[in-house]
């Protein structure tokens, strides 16, 4: 590694030894990066100093940003870091805000200051906010004033944490008024390339989440990879999507991807597909990514709706529906982009150009990044064998101390915990997740974690959470209760134990069916068998007890 721009070292010392990193492929010229590198002034510097700082890069419901106006910005908010809030290069900063221009500027201030942005969903509560503050050890954070209950809660929890700095809030001490006085000049850091500046946490599987660790070089590779070689944007292209920049498929998808071409994004706090179609036509969007979810519900939606502008949209977060991916085609003309990513590789690593899709297949590795299909024991599989997904390539899985490194990176490779079968022309073909996590509408969801939130109220003996097959979303949380003796099933105390998760965890979690059971299937020494319960969710057709979202 080369020697790094960290004051503060938490973030390298808390890699896992390189002998359990995966390995990191280069081969590309494209990919190819020098080892002083600050991924900001790549994606916002430059086109400044390029004469193009005049062009549109940011535009909202609220303000439109050119790529000058977004670089003041930012730099200002880079000197109230370092000179009011004692920030040094290597610090870790959450960030908390709904998609607006102001969580851009923030994200990529701490970047181009040499720090490591930890960015969180804005639904989560103060003990979801509190475990990485604490994991990764945060003393500052700048947050949305309209987040504020939370984070304030979430600050007695976490006793690393020195600043919390609002915006919105109008306030003499609001990060706006900050601004005021700061200097609209800042020199990025002078990061190396391998230097952590992201910290993306998982939604956890089981247990814990964890931390994923990205370096400045990575956030390139995500861009001149699968952007480049793939999406293949241009200068006039106007993004637009859905996913929260929390999730580093929307922070790739709809921030890091125009930037790295000198594009523009169009940034919704409110993204539903109800808010996408008209934003499209009233702003004329050119690429658009969000879940197959969003592109089933907009078809009903689109009479009346001039979305010709549109000429690429990516789908990613869920499996993407042969049937989803033919009515697209034939309402609009174009071809969905299916992809697979994972935070832990930063974003999508296997696709398909839209000369190259097969409907149903993900797709194949992204120029760059080799996959295959492998055994338990980690063998290569023949083409049509249902078995792991091992991918690797420049991104791989580094997590912040953390034991779990080894079960997800064996043999130099990444093994995602996808069950995938490869054909003979090497098109990958999504069977299922290997693990619990319920993905639904996009949205990563552990069923553990659903399960601890429903054990905290008193009706509830015990509880299994799996996915249950769903219509309109894909898969929907469900599930299973056994009472404790008092408590009688019915619709009233189905919407109770729906609204006691919500206030336990993100809203987005709560189980949209219920089904009320007198035992749970366990192995013999008493544990969950989740499977026999997906089985079940599978076979049901009767959902009695279910309220519509």
């Amino acid at each position: 590694m080369a020697d790094t721009a960290h004051v503060d070292t938490f973030a390298r010392d808390n890699l896992p030894p390189q002998d359990r990193w995966p390995a990191f492929l280069f081969t590309r010229p494209e990919l190819q990066y020098p080892e002083r590198l600050n991924c900001a002034a790549a994606f916002l510097d430059r086109w400044v100093d390029e004469g193009r700082g005049d062009e549109p890069c940011i535009i909202s419901p609220t303000e439109t940003l050119t790529y000058r106006a977004l670089q003041a910005r930012v730099n200002r908010i880079c000197n109230i870091l370092v000179e009011k809030l004692g920030f040094v290069p290597g610090n870790r900063v959450l960030l908390r805000s709904a998609n607006n221009p102001m969580m851009v500027a923030a994200y990529l201030a701490v970047l181009k200051a040499g720090g490591v942005v930890v960015a969180t969903m804005p639904l989560l509560r103060a003990k979801e906010i509190a475990y990485p503050l604490n994991k990764a050890k945060i003393t500052i954070s700048l947050c949305d004033h309209r987040l504020a209950e939370e984070m304030e809660r979430a600050r007695t929890m976490a006793p690393d944490l020195q600043h919390v700095v609002y915006w919105g809030s109008g306030k003499s001490d609001s990060l706006e008024a900050l601004m005021a006085e700061a200097s609209p000049d800042f020199t990025a850091v002078d990061t190396a390339a391998d230097d952590v500046c992201l910290i993306g946490f998982t939604s956890g599987t089981t247990g814990e989440p964890k931390g994923t660790m990205h370096f400045h070089r990575d956030m390139l590779a995500i861009c001149d990879g699968y952007g480049g070689n793939v999406l293949r944007p241009e200068a006039g292209d106007r993004f637009i999507g859905s996913p929260p920049l929390a999730f580093t498929f929307g922070l790739g998808g709809i921030v890091l991807f125009p930037m790295r071409v000198g594009a523009s994004t169009v940034l919704l706090e409110k993204a539903g597909p109800d808010d996408l179609l008209p934003a499209i036509a009233q702003h004329k969007a050119t690429i658009c990514f969000t879940a197959p979810t969003a592109y089933r519900a907009m078809l009903s939606k689109l009479e009346g709706r001039d979305i010709s502008s549109l000429r690429k949209c990516v789908s990613a977060g869920e499996p993407l529906p042969k049937g989803t991916f033919e009515a697209w085609k034939d309402a609009t003309g174009i071809s969905l982009m299916d992809g697979i990513g994972a935070t832990e590789m930063l974003h999508i690593f296997i696709a398909a150009t839209e000369d190259e899709i097969r409907p149903g297949a993900t797709g194949k590795p992204v120029p760059g990044y080799e996959a295959k299909v492998v055994d338990d024991e980690g063998r290569d599989l023949p083409p049509g064998s249902v078995g792991r997904l091992a991918v690797r390539g420049p991104t791989g899985c580094r997590y912040l101390a953390d034991e779990r490194q080894g079960k997800y990176v064996q043999n130099g490779w990444n093994i995602t915990g996808d069950t995938y079968l490869m054909d003979e022309d090497g098109y990958f073909w999504y069977q299922a997740r290997s693990d619990d996590m319920i993905i639904s509408a996009g949205y990563n969801i552990a069923g553990p974690e659903v399960e601890a939130a429903l054990l905290t109220h008193p009706a509830v003996a015990e509880c299994g959470v799996v996915g249950a097959p769903d219509d309109g979303r894909g898969t929907v949380v469900k599930a299973y209760v056994v009472l404790r003796s008092g408590h009688a099933p019915g619709p009233e105390l189905t919407k109770a134990l729906q609204d006691h998760v919500k206030a336990e965890i993100a809203p987005y979690k709560y189980p949209r069916l219920i089904e009320f059971v007198e035992a749970l299937p366990r192995t013999q020494t008493g544990k969950l068998q989740r499977f026999e319960l997906r089985r079940i969710a599978q076979d049901s057709d009767t959902h009695q007890e279910a309220l519509s979202a």
